[in-house]
């Protein structure tokens, strides 16, 4: 068995931010549909690959707590070797940075990097729509991070339609606890009846579309979700600060010359366990940066 010319690859996971959350029905299987648009930032995680000889599928320094049958990683490589033909295993290492059940996306980031690096690894030459239709196997996210630039999504995350948005930074602040996505879409109260918008009018005001509707439930279930928005609002007035996803993440678009040093300073002094970051916006998703891909 001859060894690939290319044996590692180190690709970088990005976290990302709805910058709305609509949900506007639900499908007969009760799968809810949404609206959103997804925001790519610079809060990563990163994946390493490493090629071996044998068709195995190995992790490195696994996730406390996380079972291999629940592993995005584990799940998104045995994905791709039941396709058969694949020359070879790998060994996975994962250094997680974006905190989990945080509703930034990072594990599905994490499962979108592995099926791209694999991709390219064990020379599969699958094209983005079949690796997309993988994904989907794996989570609502997966497709998006996959498409690899910011979008607005659709359906239950599988309509992907990519837009251009400006540059920007934000503040991010995840309250310690997570939230199971699970129990938000469940919840009676959840509002399942948003009227559509379409891209046009998304683009034609941006500034216009600030809503979560999860974020009502999710303050329910998870008091410190309300602490931190009120956190933001109190040291960046007038920024509407608003909550990612379903959870429990929360963040705000930074003015253009917003004094980021005393921000800095101020994020030192969160309550114990609070997890704060400014971050940029990213056009692309870097796992595309190291490897090329038709």
């Amino acid at each position: 068995m001859s060894s690939p010319s290319v044996q590692t690859l180190e690709l970088a996971c990005p976290a990302k931010l709805n910058l709305f959350l609509h949900i506007i029905g639900r499908r007969p299987d009760g799968y809810h549909l949404l609206q959103s648009v997804f925001q790519l930032i610079d809060w990563c995680d990163t994946l390493s690959l490493q090629w071996i000889p044998e068709k195995e599928i190995r992790r490195i320094n696994p996730i406390p707590g996380v079972p291999p049958e629940e592993d995005l990683v584990v799940r998104a490589a045995h994905l791709l070797m039941e396709l058969g033909q694949v020359d070879g295993g790998v060994e996975i290492a994962l250094k997680k940075e974006i905190p989990m059940g945080a509703g930034l996306g990072g594990g599905s980031s994490d499962a979108a990097s592995t099926l791209i690096g694999l991709n390219y690894l064990w020379k599969l030459n699958l094209d983005i729509p079949t690796l997309s239709e993988l994904g989907l196997k794996l989570g609502a996210d997966v497709p998006f991070f996959i498409f690899g630039q910011n979008a607005f999504v659709e359906g239950i995350g599988e309509q992907i339609s990519g837009i251009s948005l400006e540059t920007k930074d934000f503040l991010v602040i995840f309250p310690k606890q997570g939230i199971v996505t699970a129990d938000i879409f469940k919840d009676s109260d959840l509002t399942r009846d948003h009227a559509p918008i379409t891209i046009d009018g998304f683009l034609a005001e941006p500034m216009s579309f600030q809503s979560n509707d999860c974020q009502a439930v999710a303050m329910r279930m998870n008091p410190e979700v309300k602490q931190a928005l009120d956190w933001i609002a109190e040291v960046m007035p007038n920024s509407r600060p608003r909550m990612s996803g379903s959870g429990s993440s929360v963040f705000a678009v930074l003015e253009p010359h917003a004094d980021t040093a005393k921000l800095e300073n101020l994020l030192q002094n969160l309550p114990k366990g609070w997890v704060g970051r400014i971050v940029r916006g990213l056009n692309k998703n870097p796992a595309y940066n190291l490897i090329s891909s038709e």
